[in-house]
């Protein structure tokens, strides 16, 4: 398959990626943004090159990809690191918005630039950003408005990216719906009810999120890029219209 590089990967939908491409044949580079046993145990239960570093400094990035194990090219990378903080645009300062920013854009950004230049010189490549349901303008919430308006920054970036180094590499992102991660034990019950009004009545679990990732990754769909794959349930589908 190749070698593939999963940032966000010490749990959650990351996490369910990496196990997923190890068992499909990938060759798996690990990442968190500190070294934490979750990272360390998954590493040792995948056989994988796991690297440490904060996504929203570039340089360090680099450094971490520099660094011995982990030097060379990759086949894909999958940007599954992320952070949503609760947010009001009346009444947050500038540091919410801009921490959103950092982590949600920059930190796939400061990835996309540290892949891009082995994808081209290999003469391929594939990327997959994850962003959310909440990134789409029809299902933006106000309660948290700057994750929602980061997570659109990283469709922007796909489709950017999509065609500027098409037909060499692939730019591909999914949006998930409500999903079971670690963060669904404080949904509230509103939130609640919106995972049960979704067509199929439920959240997804992440393995069924990393197989539509890892599909976009591989060369399954080669014959896709630019596109944002909605991965919610029907939850779209179900809400209401005006």
């Amino acid at each position: 398959m190749g070698r593939m590089l999963i940032t966000g990967s010490s749990r959650g939908i990351g996490r369910e990626v990496a196990r997923l491409a190890r068992r499909d044949g990938w060759d798996v580079v690990l990442h968190g943004r500190s070294p934490s046993p979750s990272l360390d145990a998954l590493a040792e239960e995948l056989g994988a090159v796991a690297v440490a570093c904060d996504a929203t400094d570039r340089t360090a990035v680099r450094e971490a990809l520099e660094a011995d194990g982990c030097r060379g090219d990759f086949d894909a990378l999958v940007n599954c690191l992320g952070a949503v903080a609760p947010s009001q645009v009346l009444t947050d300062d500038d540091s919410i918005w801009m921490s959103q920013y950092a982590v949600n854009v920059l930190g796939p950004v400061h990835f996309c630039q540290a892949v891009l230049p082995g994808m081209l010189s290999q003469g391929w490549g594939s990327i997959v950003n994850v962003t959310s349901i909440r990134g789409l303008p029809s299902m933006a919430d106000a309660d948290v408005a700057a994750y929602s308006a980061a997570k659109a920054a990283l469709i922007s970036v796909t489709t950017a990216l999509a065609r500027e180094y098409a037909p060499t590499v692939r730019v591909n992102a999914v949006a998930p719906g409500f999903t079971m991660t670690d963060m669904s034990s404080s949904w509230s019950e509103r939130v609640r009810g919106e995972v049960t009004s979704a067509l199929l009545e439920r959240a997804a679990r992440p393995e069924e999120i990393a197989e539509c990732i890892v599909f976009l990754a591989s060369d399954r769909s080669s014959f896709v890029t630019g596109q944002v794959l909605l991965a919610d349930g029907g939850y779209e589908l179900a809400r209401p219209r005006n």
